[in-house]
């Protein structure tokens, strides 16, 4: 994600919503009518939808923080941090969604001050869920819309990727090491 792309973006943004979404989304309904129901109701700076596949599993778009803990309990496959979401659920609130497609409330997304650019294509998702908790702002998951992801994964096929994975990962742990908001 090009985050000086979407602050570029949003600088242009009059509008009361501001939704950044990856390229590779894909909306097979238009999710709009119910996140704005849903943002409404939640009080939420921020909200996202379920992220399916191409083939209708659920990815791993609404998680908790990553700790070390939970990225060494991830290592040894005892688990990796994501929340058990159905389709369908009612609206909740995780710690952190991922950023290929988020819906802000334009006043809060100004009041983090956009994307933090020193991350570059990874954490910057966290790290903009972490400001709004710890601004006594709400993160919300609406599970019963959907949008499409037909995700490359290329931290996982790509060297160049994967360093950029983990200089990322290492900046967010360098930020907020002991410093993560409690969450509802």
């Amino acid at each position: 994600m090009q985050l000086s792309r979407h602050n570029a973006a949003f600088s242009l943004c009059s509008e009361p919503f501001f939704c950044p979404m990856n390229p590779d989304i894909a909306l097979l309904v238009n999710p709009f009518p119910e996140l704005l129901q849903a943002i409404a109701r939640s009080g939420a700076a921020l909200i996202a939808p379920l992220v399916v596949s191409p083939f209708g599993g659920v990815e791993d778009s609404i998680r908790h923080f990553p700790t070390l803990r939970s990225l060494t309990r991830k290592a040894f496959g005892r688990g990796d941090g994501r929340y058990v979401v159905h389709g369908g659920e009612a609206d909740f609130y995780p710690e952190w969604v991922a950023g290929m497609f988020m819906l802000f409330r334009s006043e809060d997304f100004r009041r983090l001050e956009g994307f933090d650019e020193r991350f570059f294509l990874y954490y910057e998702d966290v790290d903009i869920c972490v400001r709004a908790w710890r601004l006594g702002l709400k993160v919300a998951a609406c599970p019963r819309v959907s949008v499409v992801h037909d995700a490359r994964r290329a931290s996982r096929r790509s060297a160049r990727h994967l360093r950029w994975h983990l200089a990322s990962m290492a900046r967010y742990f360098v930020k907020y090491w002991g410093r993560l908001p409690r969450c509802p």
